[in-house]
């Protein structure tokens, strides 16, 4: 594969910051997420959830309410939400509490350059929470592409990893990627690189596509395994609101907004200056200054 360097590119600081949900049962997912996944609740409303990583305030997860939601159908969206735990001690006490209160693990793999565990939540949102391997230990060839393996997961070796400390996911705790379903892998990459300014890293055969900012392996997946040509999601459909992309500060974000603007994007200003716009697939994201912790 040759990797396509954008004309545009985000800078490497430049990552995913917060997925937000659209749920049917906002203390059930709440409760979920913070009992059983590991997060703690900065916030919680009527309507709304606020969540990040134990001894942060960086917000990774935010839940929103919502009425008469539609039933579960095939669309773009959500495939999982990616959290990233700084070790593989952390990942090991995390698979530990995960066995000890019999969460839905639906499995989990060895990609080469990670170590990962998948989880469904009550709604049918996906969950990856993985741990990167040593840089060294990564497949990145000479042209920049990265590619990824899918083989079983060491569980026996990351549980001895653990220390048995459980208490959520530790403050350096981040969302390390997020994975879409998509209508057009082709728009999906056009915009994706062209636009927004990501990499291409790799090709998973011809339903999957891999991007990135600077030398990471994927901030960004997207698929069609679900088919190709699906529709967008409706406001009142469960699953993802939109994602976010953390900027590390005004002089990038500007130099976001200057390229949307040089390139005809549509893209609408926020009250607190972050920038929404709408992907090919429908599926809604931002570029917001990463908060401080």
């Amino acid at each position: 594969m040759t990797v396509i360097i954008p004309d545009f590119q985000l800078a490497a600081a430049t990552q995913p910051g917060t997925v937000a949900l659209k749920v049917a049962d906002l203390n059930a997912q709440t409760s979920f997420y913070r009992d059983i996944i590991g997060l703690d609740v900065y916030e919680q409303g009527l309507t709304r959830s606020i969540l990040g990583a134990h001894g942060s305030q960086k917000p990774l997860l935010i839940l929103q309410q919502i009425m008469s939601p539609l039933p579960l159908t095939r669309k773009t969206g959500l495939y999982h939400t990616a959290f990233l735990l700084p070790s593989r001690k952390d990942l090991g006490n995390a698979l530990i509490h995960y066995l000890n209160v019999q969460a839905p693990i639906i499995g989990a793999s060895d990609h080469g350059y990670s170590e990962a565990i998948y989880l469904t939540d009550p709604e049918g949102n996906g969950i990856e929470v993985y741990r990167d391997k040593p840089r060294s230990a990564w497949d990145i060839r000479p042209d920049g592409e990265i590619p990824g393996i899918t083989i079983e997961m060491d569980a026996q070796g990351v549980v001895a990893a653990a220390d048995q400390n459980w208490q959520g996911f530790p403050a350096a705790t981040k969302i390390g990627h997020v994975h879409l379903k998509v209508a057009d892998l082709a728009a999906t990459e056009e915009f994706y690189t062209d636009v927004l300014g990501l990499s291409l890293k790799t090709n998973f055969g011809n339903s999957a596509k891999f991007f990135a900012s600077g030398g990471y392996h994927h901030h960004l997946g997207t698929n069609i395994w679900n088919g190709r040509n699906l529709p967008a999601m409706d406001q009142h459909d469960l699953g993802l609101a939109y994602y976010s992309f953390f900027t590390p500060d005004e002089v990038e974000l500007a130099r976001v907004r200057e390229n949307l603007e040089k390139l005809g994007q549509n893209f609408e200003i926020l009250k607190d200056q972050s920038l929404a716009l709408t992907d090919p697939n429908g599926i809604k994201l931002r570029f917001e200054i990463v908060p401080e912790s």
